[in-house]
């Protein structure tokens, strides 16, 4: 038999387990909640072990009591595949299994596992045989058929049923089950209630199962842990006991008392609060697209209008969107609530207008940035075709090791597409598996690469961690992402790594005026979303030139006489 493995994004092989290895597996885990029970803990399972479910299991694990003792044992769990299971010994070892530029993750899960002894990691389902309570955050993807255009998808729930399935066959009936993944609202109601409803009767248990509602607001970066402990929480039950259980379980984890808990009458609201909270953030996002256009072609510096809007109190959630807009909530929230009013709730009619509209915008807005990226070389008489292109920030916003839906992938692909030639740096992610395994990643039909050209080459891209060493011979950089590894780049020191005049692409804002100055002096070229004022500054740069040029001439006439 051929032994697999799976490999952690350092480079970390873990052995996959053996079939004799669950049974042990769940002997040992038995062991180990006898124990916590005898010193009154909780038992909660945290199933699904990504960005949502790894910090969210240590956060419930640091969990004190009134008293300031334990109050929670917290058992992760992750299904056993190639591409995740590494995730499990290393959480084992007291390792966070998610690069953060929060202080505070590294240390919880240092704590948690190797000094508190409060949290574990496994791989077996029957692990939900010792739950007091279930969080659930298995990934509900929305599959998008075609590029810019979300009405021809659907939502991908099969992983998420067949995990409620299999809840409902190892649960108590007493067990709390909390959905906290973002679902197509009625998800709660609709279809895990009628899952689990029906694996209960067959196992010949008459009371309903109880299921409740209650989504996450991570923010993966400086605040990850803020954003779970210490934020305001949405939840319901699917009847009276469980919303009462879910309140009591929120309430013993989270910071209520400064940040207080809403309760809804359903679930169905609870999940319709989250997608219309993202669908809202997504639109004004893809508002500003059309904005960013007219500012590059009239003269316009979007970034200081948007700070001086952002004076007015009622407007200071106004944002620039940058080359897209990423992560794994906001590109395909609205579209899980636009599929769940026709395939969950059965109506025939359209009322979805905006919501889908933001979301293609959105998600063609970074095809722009090789538009203006050819232009500026152009501007320099070079081609895009051939060119080496960096890309600095790989990730979907600053500080953050998370690719999912990154607008820079577009960049690179319709870069590619168009002949040039790519290398990539980003402090925070070691491996893009996005390009790294394409023709696997998220799904062997899913891969962004189906929608352009001449993509099989980027599976040996590999992110540079060494910036000097991605600059070294550059014709262009393109600003992708506000790394506050990039926020004051010297334009002498990046121009002199390069060697040459650059083309220099700002996706997000990241260039104050004198440094676009600068660059222009260097003979650079510059161009920008939404910063159509670089022309001024562009002439101010030749209009100086020419002065000292005049001064320089009357200077050698002086001299002659």
């Amino acid at each position: 038999m051929t032994t697999e493995f799976s490999l952690s994004p350092d480079g970390q092989r873990f052995e996959m387990p053996q079939p004799e290895d669950y049974l042990k597996e769940f002997n040992h885990l038995k062991q180990v909640v006898e124990q916590q029970r005898a010193l009154g803990r909780e038992i909660v399972v945290v199933m699904g072990l990504g960005f949502v479910g790894a910090v969210m299991a240590a956060v419930v694990a640091d969990t004190k009591d009134e008293k300031g003792n334990l109050s929670k044992f917290v058992i992760g769990m992750q299904r056993p595949s190639t591409r995740s299971y590494w995730k499990i010994p290393l959480i084992n070892r007291g390792i966070s299994p998610v690069q953060a530029d929060d202080p505070e993750v590294a240390p919880m899960f240092e704590r948690c596992v190797n000094k508190k002894q409060t949290l574990i990691a496994t791989f077996i389902y029957d692990s939900l045989k010792l739950a007091d309570v279930v969080v659930v955050d298995i990934q509900c993807d929305y599959v998008k058929e075609s590029l810019g255009n979300v009405r021809n998808g659907q939502a991908n729930m099969a992983a998420l049923e067949e995990s409620l399935e299999i809840i409902g066959e190892h649960v108590s009936p007493e067990t709390l089950i909390i959905i906290e993944t973002t679902v197509p609202p009625g998800t709660t109601e609709q279809v895990a209630y009628p899952i689990m409803r029906k694996v209960f009767r067959r196992r010949g248990i008459r009371t309903d199962p109880l299921l409740a509602h209650s989504f996450e607001r991570v923010m993966p970066g400086e605040h990850y842990v803020d954003s779970i402990r210490n934020y305001w929480r949405v939840c319901s039950g699917i009847n009276e006991k469980a919303t009462q259980k879910v309140v009591k379980f929120l309430g013993e984890i989270i910071n209520t008392d400064d940040y207080p808990l809403t309760v809804l009458d359903r679930p169905t609201e609870s999940e319709t609060a989250k997608i219309v909270e993202n669908s809202f953030r997504a639109t004004i996002l893809a508002f500003l697209d059309e904005w960013s256009t007219f500012s590059e072609r009239n003269g316009v510096d979007l970034i200081k209008v948007i700070d001086a809007i952002k004076v007015r109190p009622t407007h200071g959630n106004i944002i620039f969107p940058g080359p897209g807009i990423g992560g794994f909530c906001l590109p395909k929230d609205g579209a899980l609530g636009s599929w769940a009013y026709q395939h969950i709730h059965g109506f025939e009619d359209d009322i979805f207008k905006l919501t889908p509209l933001a979301i293609d915008i959105n998600d063609t807005r970074a095809l722009h940035v090789a538009q203006i990226t050819r232009d500026a070389l152009r501007n320099m008489s070079r081609p895009l075709a051939a060119a080496e292109i960096v890309l600095l920030g790989a990730s979907y916003r600053q500080d953050v090791g998370d690719t999912r839906y990154s607008g820079s992938e577009l960049i690179v692909r319709r870069l590619t597409e168009m002949g040039a030639e790519l290398r990539v740096h980003d402090p925070y992610v070691q491996h893009w598996w996005e390009f790294e395994k394409q023709d696997e990643y998220p799904s062997a039909t899913h891969s962004l690469k189906r929608f352009f050209r001449h993509q099989q080459k980027l599976a040996e891209l590999r992110v540079e961690q060494d910036l000097k060493k991605a600059l070294g011979g550059a014709n262009a950089v393109i600003f992708a992402v506000r790394h506050k590894h990039y926020l004051d780049l010297d334009p002498d020191e990046v121009v002199e790594t390069a060697g040459r005049p650059i083309a220099v692409v700002d996706c997000f804002g990241i260039l104050d005026d004198d440094r676009i100055k600068r660059y222009f002096e260097l003979g650079c070229e510059v161009k920008g979303l939404g910063r159509g004022h670089v022309k001024r500054i562009k002439d101010q740069v030749r209009r100086e030139r020419e002065r000292q040029l005049v001064e320089m001439t009357k200077e050698v006439k002086r001299a002659v006489k």
